[in-house]
């Protein structure tokens, strides 16, 4: 019986059969009116042998054929005025039955008067009265019935379709969090999963828990998934490294199950279901990062009841220092940027998550020296963010003098300023590519870098205040805009290729969240003239994060997914660097920040070629301004470019 019921299950709700319920659309009015018409038929049929069976005795003044005929018409007559084909079946109601019995006995009612009516004519019956009551409740049963059995065959494929369509699942883990999973996501409505077990490394045979079995998973979990019938695993534990999930992951994609992270009980929002907060796992759940544990207190001392500017504001780095800076309660904010669009989509976003907080939007170009100077001049600024920066490697290579104007002179401008106006603080977002530079872009970056630290050291010389410039030097980070992880889910989503540059390459990866929580406490805990470097982690090799995304999405790499290697593009590396040569470290409080001692420069020196840099790129001479990056930059060597033969120091002194 089991097996019939599969058959009869695979025929009528397979995905890809005609007679799918769920492939069938409403039927047309005419369709369910012929229908009608032949269930009354039907019942004149039946009636007929009825009668004949009872009764020896009939009335001959029409044949069975022509007394059918008649019935059948009136009935179609009733069923057009009362408009008993009207409705969608499957929807039939209380209303629905009405018309069928209105419709029923008006057609007995009027065979009555047509019987009657002959028979003061002609002097004899058409029909039997008993015959006429029994074709009544039979037509109106038959036709009722059929309604009925249509409404309930729908609802059960309703029901099947809705079974199947919930997500079978296992939870990995059997502490609080993973039972209170369970039980949320077994009560929530509407459902989205339907828990079938528990996994646990320590399971007992017997032990049962929300009356679901919990299974001792080995090194091949996917048969202890499939042995429970379940097409997903959800991770509700974090007490894995990110290669024991990996590995997990990695078999149950390559088993067809998927896999999805659930967040701790104490940080679901009681506004949004339970099954909103379980989602797919991302690649950044597989980075091995430790959670973060900051000092508080003192970014309080330096960001409560203080004016804080962040340049950039409206970027990715910059937006989230901006969020992070709004629960330290300023005094005021500033967010200043030139992206009209972005910075004001981060203005609504303030005004809904901040309606307290006294705070200005800001657009401006960090090169327009006059437009920052009158802002300097107005606002009582405390510490300033310095966020804004042009970091794609490709565009700058092509445009030098871009990175100039904003890299440099924006960075000079600001600088200046805070020096002017005496700001407490001036903390500068930087990059790794700045280290041994092998492009424009990080050149850019690592002259920015030479002035500010030269620039508080000639503050050293004078009496009076100084602005504590700090620099944090950090590598990628993940879903920055612009970064490869945004762009390998873009080409994964169209289906592919996943373009890589080169094999090896490899980068240092964190998240936003965490990159502007270390720039907070570098800028909290600095004493002023410090490089700060934070602690990446592992290096990521590029072709590795690609694989592992493409799985994570469900797919077979090269299989499904293509990955295309493209070759290094214009001042790209195969590996990033955190420290020069000339630079050693020194330890913090924090495990994850260090001190880079880097060489103290002659400020007059600096300040003189760059003022020259600035000159060629406002001439945009992009040789000149590369060659005088080169001589202030000995170490800038660079790499797949067209800039590498003013590497050789005969030609860099021709320009």
């Amino acid at each position: 019986m089991g097996k019939i019921n599969e058959a009869l299950k695979n025929i009528l709700t397979g995905p890809d059969n005609a007679l799918d319920i769920r492939n069938l659309k409403y039927l047309p009015r005419w369709a369910v009116l012929l229908i009608d018409i032949g269930l009354v038929s039907i019942s004149t049929i039946l009636t007929i042998f009825i009668v004949l069976d009872l009764s020896p005795f009939q009335y001959t003044l029409l044949s069975f054929v022509e007394k059918g005929f008649i019935i059948v018409l009136t009935n179609i007559l009733y069923f057009y005025i009362f408009k008993t084909y009207a409705g969608i079946i499957r929807y039939s109601s209380n209303i629905d039955a009405l018309k069928l019995l209105l419709a029923t006995v008006s057609v007995f009612f009027t065979l009555i008067i047509i019987n009657y009516t002959t028979y003061f004519i002609v002097g004899e019956k058409i029909f039997l009265i008993g015959g006429l009551l029994i074709n009544l409740w039979i037509s109106f049963s038959l036709l009722f019935l059929f309604r009925l059995g249509v409404k309930q065959v729908y609802e059960y494929f309703k029901i099947v379709q809705k079974n199947e369509a919930l997500i079978k699942a296992v939870i990995l883990g059997v502490d609080e969090n993973a039972i209170s999973i369970a039980g949320a996501l077994d009560i929530e409505h509407p459902k989205r999963f339907k828990i079938v077990g528990f996994l646990s490394p320590n399971a007992h045979k017997s032990l049962r828990i929300l009356d679901k079995p919990v299974l001792r998973h080995t090194q091949k979990i996917h048969k202890e998934v499939s042995s429970l019938g379940a097409k997903a695993i959800i991770f509700s534990e974090n007490s894995f490294t990110s290669e024991e999930k990996f590995k997990l992951v990695e078999e149950c994609l390559e088993n067809d199950i998927a896999v999805y992270n659930a967040p701790l009980v104490s940080s679901w929002d009681g506004d949004q279901p339970v099954t909103k907060s379980i989602k797919t796992l991302q690649i950044e759940d597989l980075l091995d990062r430790e959670p973060i544990q900051l000092d508080v207190q003192n970014k309080i001392e330096q960001l409560t009841g203080k004016t804080i500017l962040v340049t950039g504001a409206a970027g990715s780095i910059g937006s989230e220092i901006v969020r992070q800076v709004a629960e330290y309660n300023p005094r005021k904010l500033i967010i200043l940027d030139q992206a009209e669009t972005p910075l004001h989509n981060l203005q609504l976003e303030i005004e809904s998550k901040y309606p307290d907080l006294n705070f200005q939007a800001v657009i401006c170009d960090v090169g327009n020296q006059m437009r920052l100077e009158l802002m300097f001049q107005n606002q009582d600024i405390d510490v300033v963010y310095h966020a804004a920066a042009y970091k794609h490697v490709p565009l700058m290579e092509s445009n030098p003098h871009e990175a100039v104007f904003v890299n440099i002179h924006g960075t000079k401008n600001l600088a200046d300023l805070a020096v002017k106006y005496q700001v407490g603080h001036f903390v500068m977002v930087s990059t790794d590519k700045a280290v041994n530079p092998s492009n424009v872009m990080g050149a850019s970056k690592r002259a920015a870098e030479m002035y500010v630290q030269s620039l508080y050291h000639e503050q050293l010389n004078h009496s009076g205040h100084n602005t504590k410039f700090i620099t944090t030097r950090f590598g990628n980070v993940l879903g920055s805009n612009g970064s490869v992880v945004p762009l390998f889910k873009k080409q994964i989503e169209k289906g592919g290729p996943v373009t890589i540059t080169h094999p090896d390459i490899i980068r240092y990866f964190m998240t936003i969240p965490e990159a502007c929580q270390l720039v907070l406490e570098a800028g909290a805990m600095g004493k002023g003239g410090e490089i700060f470097v934070f602690d990446m982690g592992e290096p990521v090799k590029i072709m590795d994060l690609a694989i592992k995304m493409i799985k994570l999405a469900g797919y077979q790499p090269n299989k499904n997914i293509k990955v295309r290697i493209t070759g290094l593009r214009p001042g790209e590396k195969l590996y990033e660097e955190l420290l020069n040569d000339e630079c050693k470290t020194l330890p913090t409080h924090h495990k994850k920040i260090m001190i880079g001692q880097d060489v103290v420069r002659n400020y007059e020196l600096i300040n003189g070629k760059i003022i020259k840099i600035i000159k060629s790129a406002n001439k945009l001479k992009n040789d000149k301004v590369v060659a005088k990056l080169k001589d202030l930059i000995p170490e800038f060597k660079s790499n797949n470019s067209s800039y590498e033969r003013l590497d050789n120091i005969a030609e860099l002194k021709k320009e």
